[in-house]
């Protein structure tokens, strides 16, 4: 039996097996990716890597074994249809008889464009019938604090979200979460909502750089519309542009604002608050 972790060295997956680490022997974790130099520090440390692709379902050919874990982390190729790509990890691991097939999905809550690919990845996961656990990761910190340049540049948060909330958590709190899930017992056929133990709005956020970085930073709130042309004024492809925008609609309303202590509990202590991803990327 393996515990296999697709999409293992992108920014989540990477984590995960981080955490895997911690609980398992190397020689039990196979790390799925699609360049295996990626992989060489994973590999040195004794675990199992496969090359497989979304796009080719050859490559997952026999890849799965009878009483595996998997984590399919889901694709960031928006472009190639996601679902497609994820039934093609589910039917290898039909094939093989999976104990268990766990999904990075996105918060049964959200309406948003976004959310659509996760929910017909959900539909196919059971209609499938492999026993299953659904992963609904809310907002990451580093969504925001990845990209403080432009922030810390202009002097301003700009967002299309109006006064709506966000509980996020970070990278690593989903990542010890979809860890424990995979080690653990009893999670099959399970659903968590998982996100952060606190909503924040987006002043409160200007309002905690302002505070570390001793600048004034104000949060604007433009229209949906505005933000798009905002987004691929900076590079961004309109159609991914229109994503991201539309799920600031739905911050607005509120669907990625509630808190139901799943993440915390699976991953066994508090969510990370936004301040402390704030401090981590101005040290970095």
């Amino acid at each position: 039996m393996s515990i296999v972790v697709t999409g293992a060295t992108g920014h989540l997956g990477r984590l995960v097996v981080e955490h895997l680490l911690e609980k398992v022997p190397a020689e039990q974790i196979t790390a799925v990716v699609r360049d295996e130099a990626k992989a060489a520090g994973f590999a040195a440390r004794g675990v199992r890597i496969a090359v497989a692709d979304y796009n080719a379902p050859e490559t997952f050919d026999g890849l799965f074994s009878a009483g595996d874990k998997v984590l399919l982390i889901s694709g960031n190729e928006f472009d190639k249809g996601r679902v497609g790509q994820h039934k093609v990890v589910l039917d290898a691991a039909k094939a093989a008889g999976v104990a268990l097939l766990a999904y990075t999905s996105a918060p049964g809550t959200l309406t948003a464009a976004l959310a659509d690919d996760h929910k017909g990845t959900e539909e196919a996961i059971l209609a499938s019938g492999v026993p299953y656990t659904l992963l609904r990761n809310g907002w990451y910190n580093e969504n925001y604090t990845e990209n403080l340049a432009p922030v810390l540049e202009y002097g301003a948060v700009v967002q299309a979200a109006g006064e709506g909330k966000v509980a996020s958590a970070a990278r690593a709190d989903y990542a010890a979460a979809a860890a424990a899930v995979l080690t653990g017992e009893g999670h099959e056929n399970k659903t968590y909502e998982l996100g952060g133990d606190t909503a924040w709005g987006f002043a409160e956020y200007a309002a905690e750089l302002s505070r570390q970085t001793g600048k004034e930073i104000v949060y604007n709130a433009v229209p949906v519309d505005a933000f798009v042309g905002i987004l691929t004024g900076a590079g961004l492809p309109e159609p991914f542009a229109a994503i991201l925008a539309g799920v600031d609609a739905s911050i607005e309303k509120g669907e990625l604002s509630g808190v139901t202590g799943d993440l915390s509990r699976l991953a066994g202590r508090p969510t990370t608050p936004i301040a402390e991803s704030v401090a981590a990327a101005l040290k970095g």
